[in-house]
């Protein structure tokens, strides 16, 4: 990083990548040309109190336990990203999963705004620049992405999904959109209240919800894969839907309550009637 800046950056994009190297080699230098043409007059005029000039980008890779070769990637493209930008590689230490990298990226973004974009270049940049001025330009405090069409999908994993949004559903509390993912910008005081939750399992896509923000919701059509594959397969997606339902929704529980009590109605009517039974009869 040049010295000619302190280390207070306008925007944070958090990048989760696992085994995604071939994707990350052809994709982060398109983000790099985004970071360099960003125009962020609040981070290039406002300096500190030692007169540095503030960042107006840092990238963030939070390698997931990858076993391919994407720390020689970042390592030879590091050299090439532009003066205004920071790039930040995070490697945990085994494969957690995306829910755990992304929360790892959110504690380590300094950002005034916060992104969150998928390594694997399906997320659109002309999309996120798109965010960034709605968030810039009105009273919002997130602004999410709505994949607006998935044609790559089966019906039953829309009719499974479908059937999973309508589940977890509790909207006196919180709305949770479907098909919004976690291709989304925030500003300072949705990443403190993200940060602030207290979850081991997290839930992102609930979460977002949960903290209660005003929040824009964005339609938009993925890029095509160019490389590698989706890491999600219906046993990925059936353990996230199962970590949502068990430690986000309280429906559960509210269930098996009901039934509990249910069952202690008819445990009870049915010793009565026995008592009943043997005085009377």
């Amino acid at each position: 990083m040049s010295q000619d800046y302190s280390y207070s950056p306008y925007l944070s994009i958090i990048m989760p990548a696992y085994n995604d190297a071939e994707a990350l080699q052809a994709f982060l230098p398109q983000v790099f040309e985004f970071a360099a043409a960003l125009a962020t007059p609040k981070a290039d005029d406002i300096t500190d109190n030692n007169n540095h000039k503030r960042l107006s980008c840092e990238i963030i890779i939070v390698d997931d336990g990858s076993s391919d070769h994407l720390l020689e990637v970042v390592t030879t493209l590091m050299p090439s990203r532009p003066n205004n930008t920071e790039l930040i590689l995070l490697r945990l230490s085994r494969n957690f999963g995306k829910e755990p990298a992304l929360s790892a990226g959110l504690a380590q973004a300094d950002g005034e705004l916060v992104a969150m974009i998928d390594a694997d270049g399906q997320h659109p940049l002309p999309v996120l620049a798109q965010m960034l001025s709605m968030i810039e330009q009105s009273n919002i405090d997130m602004v999410a992405g709505i994949q607006a069409n998935r044609p790559h999908e089966s019906k039953l994993a829309k009719t499974l999904k479908r059937s999973f949004y309508l589940f977890i559903q509790d909207r006196q509390r919180y709305e949770i959109r479907p098909n919004a993912g976690d291709f989304r910008v925030m500003n300072r005081k949705v990443v403190m209240a993200l940060r602030s939750l207290p979850e081991r399992q997290r839930f992102m896509k609930g979460l977002y919800a949960w903290v209660g923000f005003n929040t824009v919701y964005l339609p938009f059509t993925a890029d095509n894969r160019d490389t590698g594959e989706s890491k999600f397969n219906f046993g990925s997606l059936f353990e996230l839907a199962l970590v949502g339902i068990t430690s986000f929704s309280q429906k559960p529980l509210r269930l098996i309550s009901r039934m509990g009590f249910i069952v202690s109605a008819l445990a009870f009517l049915y010793g009565l009637y026995i008592v009943i039974e043997t005085l009377l009869f």
